[in-house]
């Protein structure tokens, strides 16, 4: 296993490294003043700015391989998304590298006609509108996406798609204009064969916006919110379908893998700000008369720390290695281990700053709170940890069954 980083990623971890410090942490206190003058998913102000600013730095659209891209592998890439992670509400939107979208891109990229990926790829790739993935429903368990039962019906030149859906990541923004709506096309299809994706723009008729699902309490703006969405005799032409229909499932899996290691990688960044925080925090308070620092139990916290941040970024390497050159498909065990294994470490990671911050932790004044809330859901987005260490669980059990060769 060769991790390696080349020239290029290290000049781009330089210029990340530098947007970071010069411009995205000083204009945090702006982008939260802002945030209350607007409304609650409207995008401040000072992220055009950062926009231009990114752009003009190489520091675009990072995330996509390929010529539509910047041409970065998934190892190429994971340093990068790690410094975005230190700054989670703003940075990935700065560098038009935020969920969904990017989810949303790799799979229009891969998926949609020309005429989808001009209409919608197009404009999402130079920033100018932001997009929403529609899977999960509200009254199914979603972990087993055989579960799902919105309605994708063939309907003369077009489709039909009738159902409910929330969580639906991204759908919230005002600025977001199309969604990719995973349904059932063939109920009585085999078993990985009886869904289809669908794009569809969100002025259709019989799209209805509900309300907003918030993150313990956090409308999750920097990321577009979720919505709880109806879709009523919804109708789009057959151009809009993405891939073959029936072939749903597999697309999802192709989409979910980049999306589980990238959420990964910010998960090392935020786990890294909040180390950062505490580590600070340490020197500057005397508890029972000695610094925080110097208190035996303060140190092991700080050891555990960077034990767990070192072992989940190994860990994470080596899946995005694995992907590059073995595929998603081989790189299986190692996906469901980084989608446990990341959000468990960020969340220990800033759990334990919050606790050497005391009031000041859960407090407005620092990021913990919001870091802290992004980590723990996490653990249920894109699938829930059980599901992944089943998953995990199967594929080792499969190698020593009897008559396995």
């Amino acid at each position: 296993m060769d991790i390696t980083e080349t020239q290029r990623v290290r000049d781009l971890k330089q210029q990340a490294l530098e947007f970071l410090n010069e411009l995205v942490i000083p204009a945090e206190p702006l982008y939260a003043k802002q945030k209350t003058q607007i409304g609650p998913w409207e995008t401040p102000p000072v992220m055009k700015e950062l926009k231009k600013a990114a752009r003009d730095r190489g520091l675009w659209n990072l995330f996509l391989p390929g010529e539509k891209g910047a041409g970065l592998t998934n190892l190429e890439y994971a340093p990068l998304a790690e410094i975005t992670g230190r700054s989670p509400w703003i940075m990935p939107e700065a560098l038009n590298c935020s969920a969904p979208d990017t989810g949303n891109m790799e799979i229009l990229a891969q998926f949609a006609t020309p005429a989808v990926q001009k209409r919608w790829l197009e404009p999402l790739l130079d920033g100018e509108i932001r997009s929403a993935y529609s899977m999960t429903e509200p009254l199914v368990a979603s972990s087993d996406a055989n579960n799902i039962d919105t309605r994708i019906t063939e309907d003369g030149d077009g489709f039909r798609i009738d159902g409910r859906k929330w969580w639906s990541s991204g759908a919230m923004s005002p600025a977001c204009k199309v969604a990719i709506v995973m349904g059932r096309s063939d109920p009585a299809g085999e078993r990985h064969r009886t869904h289809s994706m669908i794009v569809v723009p969100l002025d259709t008729p019989g799209v209805n916006i509900l309300r907003s699902t918030s993150v313990f309490g956090y409308t999750d703006g920097g990321h577009g919110g979720h919505a709880e969405i109806v879709y009523d005799n919804v109708r789009v032409p057959r151009e809009n379908l993405l891939g073959e229909l029936h072939g749903g499932f597999a697309i999802a899996q192709a989409r979910l893998g980049p999306g589980r290691i990238h959420h990964a990688m910010r998960l090392i960044g935020m786990a890294e700000r909040a180390f950062d925080l505490m580590c600070s925090r340490a020197h500057q308070r005397t508890p029972f008369g000695k610094p925080l620092a110097e208190q035996g139990v303060f140190q092991d916290w700080v050891a555990e720390a960077r034990i767990r941040i070192e072992t989940t970024r190994l860990l994470v390497l080596k899946t995005a290695w694995l992907m590059d050159t073995v595929g998603n498909r081989g790189a299986a065990v190692e996906i469901s281990a980084i989608k446990v294994a990341a959000p468990r470490m960020a969340t220990w990671v800033i759990d334990h700053a919050i606790q050497a911050h005391g009031g000041a932790g859960v407090s407005q004044d620092f990021p913990l709170a919001e870091l802290y809330a992004q980590a723990r859901m996490l653990r249920i987005a894109d699938g829930p940890d059980e599901v992944h260490k089943m998953s995990l669980a199967r594929r080792e059990l499969r190698r020593f069954a009897p008559g396995t060769a």
